[in-house]
């Protein structure tokens, strides 16, 4: 019989990893491994390894137990491993398992431990009935789409590990950010957004970077620049200095909740020519004598 792979290999951890190390390792592993997710030869067996060990190293007791008696453990403690964990899916276990009293090991779905890792909670519901927990999962999203909104078309595991998964069409409001969470009727929705070359947001606020001849900023005028609404002209007052934040009102990000929008605001760069022919820089020569 094969020897059983150490708990904390499994996870790639140390014996001396705090809890938010261990419960990161799981969430990596669980999600590559997942048998919705990776259907390679194996997966599911890997899976359950991985399960099985976070089952163990996560909880205290279990764990303190571990660490003094290995795989030899006893079936049956004070600390109580013969009961099953908050999460847990069921799968036969040839040869027993030392950690469980019923022959099978406790089998997280990284799906429902999401709500873990998103700070929600779990309560146990009457009857000794475990009350299943609200899922969590992540979906990124373009700039431009959470600023307008956007429709998507999802996949979402439906039932049991392993059962498969459900499409589903959501719509996402305009002006989520980055770490927005939506609930819907059976799943919270946690945005995730790519960031945009030409935009900074800040808040429901965005900025923008214009750059403008120092003529230009010398002598005043009007340029084109670019918002989340398209192109638009705005006056540069003369002797504008680097730096200079043009307001816009009500050219940001809509509020996600509640009328209105935010502001843009345009910085204001100079940009300084690399090439110049002889003509210009006679004239910047010229400039330069009379302290301009």
């Amino acid at each position: 019989m094969a020897t059983k792979r150490d708990f904390y290999e499994i996870l790639g951890v140390s014996k001396t990893a705090s809890i938010d190390e261990i419960k990161k390792a799981y969430r990596k592993l669980a999600l590559e491994w997942h048998p919705d997710r990776n259907k390679s030869a194996g997966a599911t067996e890997r899976f359950k390894e991985i399960n099985e060990a976070y089952a163990v190293v996560s909880d205290t007791t279990k764990r303190s137990q571990y660490d003094q008696f290995g795989h030899a453990a006893p079936r049956s403690t004070a600390g109580g491993w013969g009961g099953q964990g908050p999460f847990q899916y069921s799968y036969s276990s040839s040869g027993g398992n030392p950690f469980g009293g019923q022959g099978g090991a406790d089998f997280i779905d990284p799906f429902d431990i999401f709500e873990q890792f998103f700070g929600g909670g779990f309560g146990g519901a009457r009857g000794g009935q475990r009350r299943r927990a609200h899922p969590s999962y992540e979906i990124t999203i373009d700039f431009m789409d959470a600023v307008k909104g956007v429709t998507r078309e999802v996949h979402v595991p439906k039932g049991e590990a392993g059962e498969g998964s459900v499409k589903k069409s959501i719509k996402i409001p305009a002006g989520v950010d980055n770490g927005s969470r939506i609930r819907f009727d059976d799943f919270d929705l946690v945005i995730a957004v790519r960031k945009d070359k030409r935009f900074e947001r800040e808040g429901d606020d965005v900025v923008v970077t214009a750059d403008i001849p120092y003529t230009l900023a010398a002598l005043g005028g009007i340029v084109d620049v670019i918002t989340i609404d398209g192109s638009v002209s705005i006056r540069i007052q003369a002797g504008t200095q680097a730096g200079t934040l043009v307001r816009l009102r009500g050219k940001g990000v809509p509020h996600v909740q509640g009328n209105g929008r935010g502001d843009a605001y345009v910085r204001i760069q100079l940009a300084v020519p690399t090439r110049l022919s002889k003509q210009q820089k006679a004239l910047f020569e010229e400039l330069h004598r009379t302290g301009i």
